[in-house]
C-alpha cells in the first residue's frame, strides 16, 4: 500500500526545457527566492520542482548550500504544513542572495507563502512572466526632441 505522503511529494524537474517552459508562467517574488509556477493542464500527474542558483549568488559552496536549504525548506512545507504543491503543476524556486543567511524558519514560510497566494487567483504579489517593457527612450516621441537636436 502506498504511503500518502509519498503521492503527494513532488517530483524533480531536471531538464533545461522543462525550466525554460516554466519561466513563461506565473512569477511569485520575494526576499529570499523568487517562485515561477507554470499550469500543465495535467491534473492527474503530480506536481514537480526545480531549483535554480546562478552564478551571481556566490561561489560553489554557496550555492550548494543556498540549493540545499531551499530543498528542505520545500520538502518540509510539503510534510508539515497545508499547503501543498499543486497536482500539474511546475515550480521553479529561484534564490536569491538572501537566502543564504536568512533565519531558515523565514524561509519557511516565504514559501508557504508563495504557495497559497499562487494557488488562488492573481492578486498583487502575483506578476505574470516576461510582461513587454514599455519604450521609455523613444525619440520620436511628440513633445519631445530628439538627442543633439537643436531648439
Amino acid at each position: 500500500m502506498a504511503n500518502p505522503d509519498e503521492t503527494m511529494k513532488p517530483g524533480r524537474l531536471l531538464s533545461r526545457p522543462d525550466f525554460l517552459a516554466v519561466q513563461k508562467g506565473l512569477r511569485l517574488r520575494g526576499p529570499y527566492f523568487l517562485l515561477e509556477v507554470l499550469d500543465r493542464k495535467q491534473p492527474d500527474q503530480p506536481a514537480r520542482v526545480g531549483f535554480t542558483v546562478t552564478k551571481k549568488q556566490g561561489n560553489a559552496v554557496e550555492r550548494n548550500r543556498m540549493r540545499r536549504r531551499l530543498r528542505e525548506a520545500v520538502r518540509l512545507s510539503a510534510v508539515a504544513t497545508g499547503v501543498t504543491f499543486r497536482p500539474g503543476h511546475d515550480y521553479v524556486v529561484v534564490a536569491r542572495r538572501d537566502c543564504l543567511n536568512a533565519p531558515f524558519d523565514r524561509i519557511g514560510a516565504a514559501l508557504v507563502l508563495r504557495l497559497a497566494g499562487g494557488q488562488g487567483k492573481p492578486g498583487k504579489r502575483n506578476v505574470p512572466a516576461r510582461q513587454p517593457a514599455a519604450d521609455m527612450h523613444n525619440t520620436n516621441a511628440p513633445g519631445q526632441s530628439p538627442k543633439g537636436a537643436q531648439e
